[in-house]
């Protein structure tokens, strides 16, 4: 039988600390903790304005016309949602965000959303890598047992991400929400640390040096949810 932890001995769990609250680095790029005196220009810059409103088509905040209501909307959601917003940067220059949500450290538990990539750091090492950081910082640094990513079940490209990454699928939340103005069908993924011990070591050979040749070009996909086939 597959170990989904159900089976282990949790009499003397005490709980995790909360990820967020630091740098995460890798080969290509690192994850900063959003500071709104440190980032909010660069980020406004690389995610909003009119060219990048199709960015948070699927994204329950958004789109954002000016800087100021960028700013209040990341303000609300670390303040009243306790989000903890990850800005991703490579060589200085600020790329694209994503945060830790529904982080529930007594349960070991936290979910990666509001992904947005801008377009230079799309379909990139460092797009790859910054999911990667974030699910290693949970389960090896941070002794999670749970990290989940949720889409509109209508994002095709939010679903297909999931699987890649190795997320695995857990069910559709139908009626979940309302947001702009349309009904929300959630759909549900997540891995687990026991999946991780297997996901992790498909996300290391992807990124290695050795899988992409003098173009950048990857030789083999990286489709971490192989694991469990």
């Amino acid at each position: 039988m597959e170990d989904d932890g159900t089976a282990l001995d949790l009499s003397n769990w005490a709980g995790c600390k909360q990820p967020g609250t630091k740098p995460l680095t890798g080969q290509h790029g690192i994850l900063v903790p959003y500071s709104e005196d440190t980032h909010l220009s660069g980020l406004f810059d690389a995610v909003c304005g009119d060219e990048n409103d199709n960015l948070w088509e699927h994204i329950p905040l958004g789109p954002f016309g000016t800087s100021a209501e960028f700013a209040a909307a990341l303000g609300y959601t670390e303040k009243h949602l306790g989000w903890k917003t990850m800005v991703i940067e490579n060589g200085g220059a600020i790329l694209g965000m994503a945060s830790y949500m529904r982080i529930r450290p007594e349960h070991g538990s936290a979910e990666v959303g509001c992904v947005v990539f801008g377009p230079t750091l799309k379909r990139t090492r460092t797009a790859t890598e910054a999911i990667f950081l974030m699910a290693q910082h949970v389960f090896d640094g941070l002794g999670y047992r749970r990290f989940e990513w949720k889409c509109n079940n209508a994002n095709e490209a939010s679903k297909r991400a999931a699987v890649r990454f190795g997320f695995r699928f857990e069910g559709v939340f139908r009626n979940d929400m309302v947001l702009k103005g349309r009904s929300r069908d959630t759909a549900w993924y997540a891995m687990t640390d026991a999946d991780w011990t297997r996901i992790s070591p498909q996300f290391r050979a992807w990124l290695a040096p050795d899988n992409f040749d003098d173009d950048g070009s990857q030789r083999s996909q990286l489709r971490a949810g192989k694991a469990f086939a």
